[in-house]
């Protein structure tokens, strides 16, 4: 009898589970207005709480809207604190625990202002009313007190006119995306008294100060700024420390000519821990984050795990300011690291395939929460304990349980000149073992970035409408070190080519991909790097180039990259045969065989449409299959719901009507 009821269980469960799978479907472009966004978690002073941000689609405003919430350590009670069309951002608890702090744009207000919340609920209360716009706070030990970086109030708009005054520009670095046009308006540090409601000015002039960082016993602050005589003019920054009072001089800790940012007091505030980059160029683009620590008292400055030939983020003091937690960009990986002070050594805390980002230490057990995702899941709150996960949140549920995603295979091709590649290919979930597929190869941007086992949208909405999808790690990509991050310096366009290409043949060898039915398309650097591919090769039958450029004299002036250009390439009057070297995709149109999308943002000062419209009219005025799409209102990464959707659609349009 007991093995009856054995089997019969066997086969309810196995019908159940198969019926669960049947039930599952295709990602469509449209689930753009499923997926969730979880994002800047932040552990309770008593280690029983986290607090967060959740983003959703409001499908009839057409936006993202932002609420914050807290879920208990134990991962046992959930709990949304917010719930406006405003949208509210910055969570950051008091000192003692009880209030919940946030930044939101509420009512009348034109800037984000700090508000103030009892965690037990009620409504929220605004704290300041300031004309400028608060972009970072940071709470007093004490609970006392409220550090603000804040950006200059624009004075050029008034109240007796609607039309706005011109914008009057003298400054090297004039326009940047999002930001637009650039006047001379800076942040700068301010103090809160959260009993008089009065707030003190720490800094004035043209010098940004950013990322405020209380010292233990609450008399200082250190904080991220360029001191240099004309900051526009390089990427440098350093640490830097002034007394929390009106007046008080500044005291700069680093002068490295790189970049010396984010912080991090140690518990007995004897040390600041802080990234370094190792470029010490002019620009840091090529550079890649180390962490380095300084003494204020003395001065004395230490790298520490300085071998460890990866980018470093996230720092974060364990309660006996013995380690730093961290994270690691490694190939395709993103890792939880552990440094030891005492022995300099890096460890893994936790990692595998999957990308782990915005960590934040529970002082209590030295435990860390994080925000992970893998290929088939989206974001989720994490709590490691013991170097083991236990999942906190289950926002994206309703996605998972519905939608079926491709499983992601690491890959390593060889160039033509030898150089191993890193990449990451989806195949469809209903492939058929052993039969081509037509294969896309999307390029990531930057170029300084990777691919990774995070979960990737595109490359998984690409998946699903039946291609092989390939994510390519070229030369330029971090993750494998200073070397391979400054091998495309000054010379766009020629190894990152190799290395797709390489790619492309890899698939074909494998018997992955259908060589006659391959495409292209990438945004940004992506979009730039589609353009010099398909300049260079007819392989490909269709390519989709989002935010791209070609003609790159063109760009000088024209998008936020000056400093990077003269310092790289050097200036077009010095330097013009670089220039137009580096220009080749325009002036090899006429060998563009390849019919291409070409995608860009209206308001982009990244990569500005310009450099889309050049290639598009060139390949019109050739006869090449060419289509040409702005989005209104849009700046360099596009953030409206539904164009986000339409750009899907027109991908798998585009790439329909060409491969098969």
């Amino acid at each position: 009898m007991k093995l009856l009821h054995f089997l019969i269980f066997m086969v309810v469960f196995v019908c159940s589970s198969f019926a669960q799978n049947k039930t599952k479907r295709s990602l469509i472009p449209t689930d753009v207005y499923k997926i969730k966004t979880i994002a800047d978690p932040q552990v309770s002073p008593d280690g029983k709480w986290v607090a967060y941000v959740l983003s959703a689609v409001d499908t009839g405003k057409d936006k993202r809207n932002s609420d914050i919430w807290m879920i208990s350590w134990d991962g046992k009670e959930n709990l949304q604190m917010t719930n406006t069309e405003d949208g509210e951002s910055s969570p950051r608890w008091s000192p003692d625990g009880k209030y919940l702090s946030f930044l939101a744009s509420r009512n009348a207000d034109k800037h984000s202002q700090i508000w103030l919340m009892d965690r037990r609920g009620g409504e929220a209360k605004k704290l300041t009313d300031i004309k400028g716009n608060v972009g970072e706070y940071a709470w007093s030990p004490d609970g006392k007190k409220i550090a603000m970086s804040i950006l200059d109030q624009d004075f050029t708009d008034t109240s007796k006119t609607k039309t706005r005054l011109p914008y009057v520009m003298d400054r090297y670095h004039f326009k940047q995306d999002r930001d637009g046009w650039i006047e001379n308006r800076f942040n700068h540090l301010y103090v809160f008294d959260m009993e008089t409601k009065k707030m003190d000015t720490l800094t004035k002039g043209n010098f940004n100060e950013t990322a405020p960082q209380w010292s233990p016993n609450g008399k200082q602050l250190a904080f991220v700024s360029n001191r240099s005589i004309d900051p526009d003019r390089n990427d440098n920054e350093d640490i830097c420390l002034i007394n929390a009072e009106k007046n008080a001089a500044i005291k700069k800790l680093t002068d490295w000519p790189g970049a010396d940012k984010n912080p991090k007091w140690s518990p007995d505030g004897e040390t600041i821990a802080y990234t370094s980059t190792s470029s010490n160029l002019n620009f840091t683009m090529y550079g890649q984050n180390g962490i380095s620590l300084v003494t204020p008292a003395t001065g004395v400055i230490r790298s520490l795990a300085g071998t460890v030939d990866r980018n470093v983020s996230d720092l974060q003091w364990t309660k006996d300011g013995k380690n730093i937690i961290c994270l690691i960009t490694d190939d395709r990986k993103q890792y939880v690291g552990n440094v030891s002070l005492a022995t300099n050594v890096l460890s893994t805390v936790v990692g595998d395939e999957r990308s782990f980002s915005d960590i934040q230490i529970n002082s209590y057990g030295n435990t860390v929460a994080a925000i992970l995702s893998e290929p088939q899941l989206p974001g989720e709150l994490y709590v490691i304990e013991n170097k083991q996960l236990r999942r906190l949140t289950h926002v994206q549920d309703s996605v998972t349980n519905q939608i079926e995603f491709s499983k992601a295979e690491g890959f390593t091709s060889v160039s033509k000149d030898g150089a191993k590649i890193s990449g990451i290919l989806y195949r469809p979930v209903n492939a058929v073992a052993g039969k081509r597929l037509p294969t896309i190869i999307f390029i990531h941007g930057g170029p300084v970035g990777q691919d990774d086992y995070g979960f990737d949208l595109s490359r998984q909405m690409l998946a699903a409408a039946g291609y092989a999808v390939a994510a390519v790690n070229y030369r330029g990509s971090n993750g494998r070190g200073i070397e391979f991050t400054k091998a495309i310096y000054a010379d766009w366009g020629n190894k990152e080519v190799l290395d797709i290409l390489g790619a492309a043949d890899y698939l074909v060898k494998m018997g992955i991909a259908d060589e006659n039915n391959m495409g292209i398309g990438g945004w940004s650097y992506g979009g730039i790097l589609t353009n010099y591919t398909i300049a260079s090769t007819t392989r490909f039958k269709a390519a989709a180039s989002g935010a791209g450029s070609s003609l790159q004299l063109s760009m000088y002036g024209v998008d936020q990259y000056v400093s990077q250009y003269e310092t790289e390439l050097g200036a077009p009057w010095k330097n013009p045969k670089k220039w137009m070297d580096l220009s080749y995709p325009f002036f090899n149109a006429d060998k563009i065989k390849t019919p291409t999308l070409f995608m860009a943002s209206e308001k982009d000062f990244n990569v500005p449409s310009a450099g889309s419209e050049q290639m598009y009219q060139a390949l019109k005025s050739l006869g090449i299959p060419a289509q040409l799409i702005i989005y209104p209102g849009q700046f360099h990464g596009i953030t409206k719901p539904s164009y986000q959707v339409d750009r899907y659609e027109r991908y798998l349009k585009w790439f329909g009507g060409y491969l098969k």
